[in-house]
């Protein structure tokens, strides 16, 4: 079992910057790919961001490519996603994620945090 809690979320206006961050509780961090993802409401949940189980390697989806930035500190048993250029359409409920393989689909992963939620104000 991999226990995973976010922090972080908040409200901030339109081109801030927030730092999301993921604890997990599991001594085999490092065998787990990690992964962010959101849902707005109304919306499906969407794939935000991934990183390999080395951290040698990143994803992004399109909408967040060149503004957000994932990464993970294996000492701290912690994946962070920072967030820049906010805007209103990044408003959503961030949920972290834990698989054996790089999540990329909600179904594809294993473990999931409650969320925390980010609000963007214009």
């Amino acid at each position: 079992q991999v226990q995973l809690v976010e922090s972080g979320g908040g409200l901030v206006q339109t081109g801030a910057s927030l730092r999301l961050s993921c604890a997990a509780s599991a001594r085999t961090f490092s065998s787990y790919a990690m992964g962010w993802f959101r849902q707005a409401p109304g919306k499906e949940r969407e794939f935000v961001a991934a990183i390999t189980r080395s951290g040698g390697d990143t994803y992004y989806a399109d909408s967040v490519q060149g503004r957000f930035t994932i990464s993970r500190d294996s000492a701290k048993n912690t994946v962070y996603l920072q967030m820049t250029s906010l805007k209103p359409e990044d408003t959503a409920v961030y949920y972290c994620a834990a698989s054996l393989r790089v999540p990329s689909k909600p179904y594809g992963v294993d473990y999931w945090g409650k969320g925390t939620l980010v609000t963007v104000s214009s």
